[in-house]
C-alpha cells in the first residue's frame, strides 16, 4: 500500500466526524457549563418602575451577585400589567442563565389567583434560583390625614362610602389584593388607584392625589423616617420587625387578615443543572454577606435565603388558598 493511500484511508474516519460535528446545532456547542458560566453580562428583570421597592432590592442583589460571579448583572425595569409584562418577557427568554427575574408573590401567586389568563404560567414557565426575603405591607397616609389608626380609618370609610382612595403598586399585585381584602373583611368601600410601581404611587401619595397607599416596608421606611408619611398598620401575621410599635391589621378587628410580600429570583424553565447550581450557591453566599444583609435590612426587607424547593412548596400552598379567597370574596380585576 502506497504512503498516500494509507494516509487517505486513515484520515477518512476523522474527516467524517468533523463533517458530522459541523452539522450539529449551534446550541450543542454553546450549552453553558459550570466552568464556562457566566461568560457575559446577566440581565435581571425587575417588573416594576425604577426607584420602587422591588427595584431597590433588585439593585442591591444584582451588585452582590455580579461581584461574586465576575460579570455585571444589569437591572432591566419592565413595568406593566401588575408585573405581567416583565414576567412574560423572562418566560420567553432562553433558559441559559443570562436572563433572570426578581419579583414578589404579585407575579407568582396573586396574578394567577386574580387573572384567568396570563402570558406566563407561574407553575410551568419558571424555575426558582432561590427566595430572597419578605416584607409586610404598610397602610400609609400623610401625617395630616385625620385618622391615626386602622379603627379611625375604617370609621371614616364607613361614614363616607367611596370617599377614600388607596394607591397600590399595580393591579393584580399583593398591595391590590391586600386593599381588596381589607374592603371585604371590614365591609367598607374605598376606591383603588393602581400605579406601575411603588415610586409613582408614593409620589402621588406625597402630592395628595390619593388618601392612602398600600406598599411594602421597603418603600415605606424611607418616607416614614423622613417624617413624610405615617403608617396606620402593617399586614403581616405579627408586628413588623422594623416597626414593632405599629399594630397589624389583624389586631384591628380582623384576626384572619395577612398579606406579606415575598421576593424570589427565578429563571426560565429548563435551566441547565450546572448553571442552576452556580446561581443558587452564589445567591445564598450573597445573602449571607453581612454588608448585603445590612443594606437589605436598612431598606426594610426581612432577609432570608431559601432554596428552590422552598419556593415550589410555597407556590403549591399559597396559590390554591388565594384562588379560593378571591372566589369567595368575589374580587375582580378592574
Amino acid at each position: 500500500m502506497s504512503r498516500r493511500r494509507f494516509l487517505t484511508q486513515s484520515l477518512a474516519p476523522l474527516a467524517a466526524l468533523a463533517t458530522l460535528g459541523a452539522g450539529l446545532p449551534a446550541a450543542a456547542a454553546t450549552t453553558p457549563t459550570a466552568d464556562a458560566y457566566p461568560s457575559r453580562p446577566i440581565t435581571l428583570v425587575v417588573p416594576f418602575t425604577a426607584g420602587g421597592a422591588t427595584d431597590t432590592v433588585g439593585r442591591i442583589v444584582a451588585k452582590a451577585l455580579g461581584d461574586r460571579l465576575g460579570q455585571t448583572v444589569v437591572v432591566d425595569n419592565r413595568p406593566g400589567a401588575g408585573t405581567e409584562v416583565g414576567a412574560a418577557a423572562v418566560a420567553r427568554a432562553p433558559a441559559d442563565g443570562y436572563t433572570l427575574l426578581i419579583s414578589s408573590n404579585s407575579t407568582f401567586t396573586v396574578n394567577p389567583a386574580l387573572k384567568p389568563r396570563l402570558q406566563y404560567s407561574a407553575e410551568k414557565s419558571f424555575e426558582a434560583v432561590g427566595m430572597v426575603g419578605s416584607s409586610p405591607l404598610a397602610v400609609m397616609a400623610l401625617p395630616s390625614f385625620p385618622a391615626n389608626s386602622m379603627g379611625e380609618l375604617l370609621g371614616q370609610a364607613k361614614a363616607k362610602p367611596g370617599s377614600l382612595t388607596y394607591a397600590s403598586f399595580g393591579t393584580g399585585t399583593t398591595a391590590h389584593l391586600a386593599g381588596e381584602m381589607l374592603k371585604v373583611m371590614a365591609g367598607v368601600d374605598m376606591i383603588h388607584v393602581p400605579y406601575k410601581g411603588s415610586a409613582p404611587a408614593m409620589a402621588d401619595l406625597l402630592g395628595g392625589q390619593v388618601n392612602l397607599s398600600v406598599d411594602t416596608l421597603v418603600a415605606a421606611l424611607p418616607m416614614l423616617r423622613a417624617g413624610k408619611v405615617k403608617v396606620l398598620a402593617t399586614t403581616g401575621a405579627r408586628r413588623a420587625q422594623y416597626l414593632p410599635q405599629v399594630p397589624t391589621v389583624a389586631e384591628s378587628g380582623m384576626p384572619q387578615f395577612e398579606m406579606v410580600s415575598w421576593l424570589a429570583i427565578v429563571a426560565p424553565k429548563g435551566l441547565p443543572a450546572p448553571v442552576s447550581r452556580t446561581l443558587s450557591i452564589t445567591l445564598a453566599a450573597a445573602l449571607s454577606d453581612s454588608a448585603v444583609q445590612t443594606a437589605l435590612k436598612d431598606a426594610g426587607l426581612e432577609v432570608g435565603f431559601q432554596p428552590a424547593a422552598a419556593y415550589d412548596a410555597r407556590l403549591a400552598r399559597e396559590l390554591p388558598l388565594l384562588r379560593a379567597y378571591v372566589a369567595k370574596a368575589r374580587i375582580t380585576m378592574e
